[in-house]
C-alpha cells in the first residue's frame, strides 16, 4: 500500500519539511524535483525525480535522501505527483511480479562517477537472474576493485530500479543490501516467481 507524499513523516509532513529546508520552495508551484515517498512491500522508499529522471529511490531517511539531494541536484524541491505517481505505478506493477523492466529514466546525479559505471553494468543484469561482484568488476575492466565495486552498490541511490539487489557474493551468499538482507531475498523471490 502506498503512502501519499506529506503523510506519516515523523516530525511533520514532507510539505512542511520542504517550507522549512528548501529556500526556493514555493508551495503550488511545479518543483524542479519531485520528492515523495512510496511504501511497497520492502518498507518505506524515499522517491526524488529530476528533470532527467529517477535520482533517488531509496531506502534512507527522508531528510537523509533530501539533504543529498538539494547538496547535489538541485534546491527547488517539492512534492509533485504527476511525476512520482507513474513511478508509484511502477513499483507496484514490479512487486506484483507485472512489471520486468522500468520505463522510469533514471538520473544517476547522487552517484560518484565509478559508481555510475557499476550501476550502468548492473542495469544490463537480467530480471530474475544474478550476477557476482567478481562479473560485474570485469565487466567495468577493473578485476580486482571488488571492494570499490561492493561499496558503489551498496551506495546505489536508485534501489529497485537500478537493480543492484541482482548482485551476489561468488560464495553463494545474497551479500548486503541498503533495504536488508530480507528486502533483497524478497526482490530476488519477486522476480523468480514472476518467470516461473
Amino acid at each position: 500500500m502506498r503512502r501519499e507524499e506529506g503523510e506519516g513523516m515523523a516530525g511533520g509532513d514532507i510539505d512542511a519539511l520542504l517550507r522549512v529546508t528548501s529556500p526556493t520552495y514555493r508551495g503550488q508551484s511545479p518543483p524542479d524535483i519531485a520528492f515523495g515517498t512510496y511504501d511497497g512491500a520492502v518498507g518505506r522508499m524515499v522517491l526524488a525525480v529530476s528533470g532527467k529522471g529517477l535520482v533517488a529511490c531509496s531506502y534512507d531517511d527522508e531528510h537523509v535522501v533530501f539533504e543529498r539531494v538539494s547538496r547535489h541536484v538541485g534546491t527547488f524541491i517539492g512534492p509533485d505527483a504527476r511525476r512520482l505517481d507513474p513511478v508509484r505505478r511502477e513499483l507496484d506493477a514490479y512487486f506484483s511480479g507485472r512489471l520486468r523492466a522500468f520505463a522510469t529514466p533514471v538520473d544517476l546525479a547522487l552517484a560518484t562517477p565509478f559508481a555510475r559505471t557499476v550501476l550502468q553494468k548492473t542495469m544490463a543484469v537480467p530480471y530474475g537472474t544474478t550476477a557476482t561482484l567478481d562479473a560485474i568488476a570485469e565487466r567495468i575492466g577493473r578485476p580486482r576493485a571488488l571492494r570499490a565495486v561492493g561499496n558503489a552498490l551498496s551506495s546505489n541511490p536508485v534501489c529497485v530500479v537500478v537493480p543492484c539487489h541482482r548482485v551476489v557474493p561468488g560464495d553463494g551468499a545474497l551479500g548486503d543490501y541498503a533495504g536488508g538482507t530480507a528486502a533483497k531475498r524478497h526482490l530476488l523471490t519477486v522476480e523468480t516467481r514472476a518467470l516461473a
